[in-house]
């Protein structure tokens, strides 16, 4: 449940600010009868789908990248401390990275950095 928030905390806040614009338009006296049901059950669903289905996507991929962090294979991850140079960070086994938890750390930097934010090369 801790690594659902903290994955998808940002767009459950989104989907709590949409499902309330939903529910301040449905309640419309324009609207028909019946739409804060319909409104609010369909939104509903679709934001769960799709809230679900990233997070599904973004754990395989975090899985993947440890298999391949776990095989020495090389990981390339996002910096976001320089926006401008070096955008990247290439993450090896072998050049002293090690897995704290779910992210990825080395004594020459001093942040670490998550797995979700990195691919395989």
């Amino acid at each position: 449940m801790q690594q659902f928030l903290t994955l998808e905390g940002g767009y459950l806040v989104i989907a709590f600010v949409i499902m309330l614009i939903t529910l301040f338009v449905t309640t419309r006296p324009f609207m028909a009868k019946g739409s804060l049901k319909k409104g609010t059950l369909s939104v509903f669903l679709v934001l769960s789908f799709f809230i679900s289905s990233h997070f599904y996507v973004t754990t395989s991929r975090m899985a993947e990248v440890k298999e391949a962090f776990d095989a020495d294979q090389i990981v390339i991850c996002e910096s976001r401390m320089q926006r401008k140079v070096a955008q990247t960070v290439i993450v090896q086994k072998s050049n002293s990275w090690f897995m704290d938890g779910d992210n990825f750390a080395s004594p020459h930097y001093t942040r670490e950095f998550h797995s979700a934010r990195c691919i395989i090369k």
